[in-house]
């Protein structure tokens, strides 16, 4: 069986959350980055504590940001109000299909998998699993490469309030679900930021330790 390998903790080196660097400093509180002052942490203090918040905030607006109007169109035809779902089925049914396929997954289904991705590294960290560590390793880098595209999701509505009416006459105003799909995409972005994944690794090391 092959040795489990070393450690940064166990050779007493710290990483930077700030600038990166890794440096060898001591172990007590309020150890310091020689490169940029910050303060140096093995884990970052409250992170499944905070990641919890950001989350359970963000699981919150996730339904009014899908049950609410996310755009009133007033028109000489009369006034209209639009949820996210209601444009896919618009842009399905008028024969946009790739278009509605695309609103789905990147309003609706990605925040949804990023959600419950994240409460499941929690979960998993909470209980001190050390079941399949690198898959989840991987898990949590996919959730921070869709993270760096969340803001397209917003772009996604927005593009989706300019298609769902065509004519030039309407009148086009945001409502209380674009604002609670903002607060989503803001919140679960933050939410992947606060956690800690070397987390994920304390269980392991503790097992082959």
């Amino acid at each position: 069986m092959t040795p489990a390998a070393p450690t940064a903790a166990s050779l007493g080196l710290l990483s930077c959350h700030i600038c990166g660097l890794v440096s060898r400093a001591a172990a007590e509180r309020g150890a310091q980055c020689p490169r940029c002052g910050a303060h140096l942490h093995l884990r970052r203090p409250g992170s499944v504590q905070r990641t919890w918040a950001l989350l359970v905030a963000s699981a919150i607006l996730f339904v009014p940001a899908n049950l609410l109007p996310i755009m009133t169109t007033t028109s000489f035809l009369g006034t209209q109000s639009d949820t996210i779902m209601s444009g896919v089925i618009f842009l399905w049914t008028s024969g946009s299909w790739p278009l509605a396929v695309i609103v789905f997954v990147a309003s609706i289904m990605v925040p949804l998998l990023k959600i419950l991705a994240l409460g499941y590294l929690l979960v998993t960290v909470q209980r001190h699993s050390a079941w399949r560590p690198d898959e989840r390793i991987r898990l949590y880098r996919v959730i921070e490469l869709v993270g760096r595209w969340s803001m397209l999701d917003v772009f996604v509505v927005t593009l989706l309030v300019a298609l769902v009416r065509f004519s030039s006459l309407a009148i086009m105003q945001p409502r209380g679900g674009a604002l609670a799909f903002a607060g989503v995409v803001i919140l679960t972005m933050f939410a992947a930021m606060s956690f800690d994944p070397r987390l994920i690794w304390d269980p392991v090391e503790k097992r082959d330790g």
